[in-house]
């Protein structure tokens, strides 16, 4: 005989079936919320990664531009360095070239053979001419203080004389001072007008 009565179980749920029907649709729920949010996740993910690969880009345009502008600046002081050693070792030069018209001269004066004084007179003075001139193009002047009030920073009194004079006023000169842009390269060895 055959079985022609179907499963009772399959048309009346029993309250077994139920609950776990209901345990299973929370379930259910999850799973999909849970791969909504792995989608969620890889999008977040896939944004982090393009932020980092942006922020990594970013850094080393930085340590590039970085490294260019050290490495200017190094060339930058390394010419600096060079210009200013060049600068001391022909700061001379200048001076030099108006000097040596002077050498020349004073070269001829002792080739030349007169026994005329007039002539080796006026051939040295001519010369004392071309050094002045050779010092004031190079900006070495002459100080001439007679009458001037003493400056100890410009001038080196050796004596004292009665003078009509106001006190410690430069009476004479015994040997030129000399300036270069004012400063003072020698100073002017004076006579000073003594207290009355």
């Amino acid at each position: 005989m055959e079985n022609t009565q179907e499963n009772p179980t399959s048309q009346n749920p029993t309250p077994a079936d139920e609950a776990s029907q209901a345990a299973a649709q929370p379930q259910a729920a999850e799973a999909a919320e849970q791969a909504a949010q792995g989608g969620v996740d890889q999008n977040a993910a896939a944004l982090a990664e393009a932020a980092l690969a942006e922020a990594q880009a970013k850094v080393a345009e930085l340590q590039d531009a970085f490294v260019r502008a050290k490495a200017e600046t190094e060339n930058v002081r390394r010419r600096a360095q060079e210009d200013v050693a060049k600068a001391h070792k022909f700061a001379i030069e200048n001076f030099a070239e108006h000097l040596l018209p002077v050498m020349d001269s004073l070269e001829a004066a002792l080739t030349h053979n007169s026994d005329d004084l007039a002539k080796v007179n006026e051939g040295v003075e001519l010369t004392l001419r071309q050094l002045t001139g050779a010092l004031e193009k190079g900006k070495v002047l002459a100080i001439n203080p007679v009458g001037e009030k003493f400056d100890p920073h410009r001038h080196q009194a050796i004596s004292m004389v009665p003078s009509e004079q106001e006190a410690n006023t430069v009476v004479s000169v015994l040997q030129k001072g000399y300036v270069i842009a004012d400063r003072v390269l020698r100073p002017a060895l004076v006579t000073v007008s003594a207290p009355k």
